[in-house]
């Protein structure tokens, strides 16, 4: 169990006597971010320090929100920066990406007024100065906006918004092949499906087909080879351990929720990350946002419409989940999913775009197949065909221990040739040409070999299959 994960065992008050509290020295400013890498023992050598008595055990949270109070009260300058999820119809919080937006006692209320009068949108990174809670005020609130997306406040224009920016197809590759890598997944990919900067991509994906290797590589090399791009990984419904192999293996900016939490949570997390898509599209960033799973995201809106539960802490409830996400009941289709649930994935999925005059949201994300559920058959049909671009893996390949289990013949991108050169073109097309006369597995095979036995595809397309 990590600190942040700690349980609360008691609800007694923090107290301080009045002969410590004038011996107390404050810090003159604090930075809450830097506050919360903090481990919980440190946590408590500062409480002992500052004369706080906390009874019993803790989470870490609230131990830190009980420091910032104190903090506060005496005159500390306190400043933060998250990201704005709203809350209700006008107001918001402040939520931590080092918690994947989680809401936490230690979370900072942004008023109604500060909402409007900035223009803030959800997912805008927002900095500013906090102020502890006064009479009958629950959090930590927002005094004074500081920054907007890393900009002084007076320097920042309101961009256009993201939904009415003009969707283009993707014309710029984003190359996979790293040289000098042993991984061989991302050659092929950049031969039978190449991704560009606006790609809308389903990974289709049986039980145990290698859908997780081939997302980390594809992370891996999207990384090394476009620093400028801002990569997003969201495991939604996730084992623990696939999460944590993600943090140490990749370097983006991941964010989960794992199997043992609620659908809600799973709903939440993937929607503040669409929000911080979207910001960064609308001012000028290219955006890579790799999902593992599309099934399960429509499977927890399913499931969250019809039980009707509410929709988070932090001054959200079950009032916020409604308005977002429809309430319970309502009619169920084939497979027991309701209309409305796909209709929130589709808004997902359907983000992904390349816009005019800069800026791209490229959404690349898993849907399992072949899982003897007649639910996951019908998610999967109502996203085939709505993407561009599709990586298909091949149960058989699979179960032979040939990976990447790439099905060559059923993978590929709409509108291609957008992204390579005529010549390179042209040997691509016919690559494939003779790749198709062979069986799925053959082909695979015979094009592993060719890749390893070359530097570069540069130098596959020149030599050809052997």
């Amino acid at each position: 169990m990590t600190d942040s994960q700690t349980p609360e065992t008691s609800d007694a008050p923090v107290t301080f006597s009045e002969e410590e509290d004038k011996a107390i020295v404050v810090p003159e400013k604090v930075d809450i971010n830097e506050f919360q890498r903090k481990s919980l023992a440190d946590l408590h050598d500062i409480a002992q320090t500052i004369g706080l008595r906390v009874a019993g055990v803790r989470s870490k949270h609230h131990l830190i929100f009980e420091i910032l109070k104190f903090y506060g009260n005496r005159g500390t300058l306190m400043e933060a920066e998250g990201f704005l999820e709203y809350s209700g119809e006008s107001f918001g919080f402040l939520r931590w990406p080092d918690f994947s937006f989680a809401a936490n006692l230690d979370d900072v209320y942004i008023a109604a007024s500060f909402v409007k009068r900035h223009e803030l949108r959800p997912g805008q990174r927002v900095r500013g100065v906090v102020r502890a809670p006064r009479e009958r005020e629950k959090f930590l609130s927002i005094d004074e906006v500081v920054e907007i997306e890393g900009r002084p406040v007076a320097e920042w224009v309101t961009p256009t918004p993201f939904d009415d920016l003009k969707a283009m197809f993707p014309a710029e590759r984003l190359i996979l092949e790293t040289p000098g890598s042993p991984m061989v997944s991302p050659r092929v990919i950049d031969l039978v499906a190449p991704l560009g900067k606006g790609q809308r991509g389903l990974i289709v994906a049986p039980p145990r087909g290698g859908k997780t290797i081939l997302l980390k590589n594809m992370a891996v090399s999207i990384h090394q080879n476009n620093p400028e791009v801002e990569l997003i990984v969201l495991l939604l419904d996730e084992r623990p351990e696939e999460v944590t192999d993600f943090r140490e293996t990749v370097s983006a900016s991941i964010y989960s929720s794992t199997f043992d939490e609620s659908s809600d949570r799973h709903i939440e997390v993937a929607d503040m990350v669409l929000n911080r898509a979207k910001r960064l599209v609308e001012i000028g960033r290219d955006v890579v946002v790799l999902l593992d799973s599309l099934t399960r995201l429509a499977r927890a809106h399913n499931s969250a419409r019809q039980s009707g539960n509410g929709g988070g802490q932090g001054g959200g409830g079950q009032g916020k989940f409604q308005r977002n996400h429809g309430g319970g009941g309502g009619p169920i289709g084939s497979g027991g999913i309701s209309p409305k649930a796909l209709e929130r994935s589709r808004r997902f999925f359907g983000a992904a775009r390349n816009v005019d005059g800069g800026g791209s949201l490229t959404i690349l994300a898993t849907c399992l197949i072949e899982t003897d559920s007649r639910m996951d058959d019908v998610i999967f049909e109502e996203f085939k065909g709505t993407g561009n671009m599709e990586i298909t893996l091949d149960r058989e390949m699979a179960e032979s221990r040939i990976f990447p289990a790439i099905h060559l013949l059923k993978s590929g991108t709409r509108k291609d040739e957008l992204l390579y050169h005529p010549e390179e073109y042209a040997r691509i097309h016919s690559l494939r040409k003779q790749l198709a006369q062979r069986p799925a597995p053959e082909a695979m095979v015979v094009l592993q070999k060719t890749i390893r036995s070359t530097r570069s595809n540069a130098e596959l397309l020149l030599r050809g299959i052997q």
